[in-house]
């Protein structure tokens, strides 16, 4: 614990050196743009296009909750005009470096303007949010307004450019959500019960009336325990459920532990398949940008419960 304080503390004063030299935009005009997680990232190109260059730290298969900043990230942030974050205590202790940053350079959590009473609160930990707030489409039309509205903050003079982009990206995100929401009615409403690795779900529930249960909290620190398999075992037997899904950023050991435990009580639950929950797929694949991943899940779900 002293040691990942003293390397926060060293962190930030290395990037606060870099920052007295540090020159806005690239030689080409272009805003340089770090966000944490692929969600964000995809935002800030699809609003930003041309006129920025942005970088991801957090790549595919990456769990923030778990995630360690390397020194490449540390070089990533120095250089940046912007850092984009979730916020909400997803980033974890990285959260603590950012607050530390927006002294020095402009440092924006997409969370920050929604309205609290949006959030779903947390059970075990009062006065926290469910950061997972992109499972929601509308919600996230939120946080994408917010990259919108940064982006004109800083470079107001390609305001035009980033409000035409930002009409186009938003529209597009309505019709996804009704798309979604129209997916999710045609499973049958006693079959409608998504089982994942962890409770990243909540906010895709609530939006498009499907109940959620996963095995883990909203984060992914502690490992469930053998009462949390065991209750949900007896959930799915009783409920005869016919599949779990497993999540590209979480470990799938738990997960199988409760499909062998159905089995073990007679009855057989399937692996439904993968779902991207708090990283997309592969950057520059269908799957890598916000909308594929959305769309990704919401076939695997509905192939599997239907």
């Amino acid at each position: 614990m002293k040691m990942n304080k003293l390397f926060i503390i060293g962190s930030v004063l290395l990037i606060a050196l870099g920052a007295c030299e540090h020159t806005k935009k690239t030689r080409d005009g272009k805003l340089k743009v770090a966000t944490t997680t692929g969600m964000i990232y995809d935002a800030v190109i699809n609003i930003g296009g041309n006129q920025v260059v942005a970088q991801a730290l957090m790549g595919p298969g990456v769990d923030p909750h778990l995630y360690k900043a390397t020194q490449g990230d540390l070089k990533k942030l120095q250089d940046a005009d912007l850092i984009l974050y979730n916020g909400l205590h997803l980033e974890g202790k990285m959260g603590e470096v950012f607050e530390k940053l927006g002294r020095i350079k402009a440092v924006k959590a997409v969370s920050s303007h929604i309205e609290k009473d949006r959030f779903r609160s947390s059970e075990l930990y009062p006065g926290t949010y469910d950061p997972h707030i992109w499972f929601d489409v509308s919600l996230w039309k939120e946080a994408v307004t917010q990259v919108h509205h940064t982006l004109v903050s800083l470079d107001s003079i390609n305001q035009p450019i980033y409000d035409e982009n930002a009409f186009r990206y938003l529209k597009s995100l309505d019709s996804l959500h009704l798309a979604v929401k129209n997916s999710i009615a045609t499973i049958p409403p006693n079959q409608r019960i998504l089982i994942t690795a962890h409770d990243a779900f909540g906010y895709f529930g609530e939006a498009y009336d499907i109940e959620v249960k996963g095995l883990q909290g909203i984060s992914t620190l502690s490992e469930p325990g053998l009462k949390d398999v065991a209750d949900l075992v007896n959930m799915i037997v009783e409920n005869k459920i016919k599949a779990v899904f497993i999540e590209t950023s979480v470990s799938k050991k738990a997960i199988n532990a409760v499909v062998e435990g159905c089995k073990q009580n007679g009855h057989d639950v399937q692996i439904g398949g993968s779902l991207y929950s708090d990283a997309m797929g592969a950057f520059g694949q269908f799957e890598g940008t916000y909308i594929g991943m959305v769309h990704t899940n919401v076939e695997t779900i509905v192939s599997a419960l239907k």
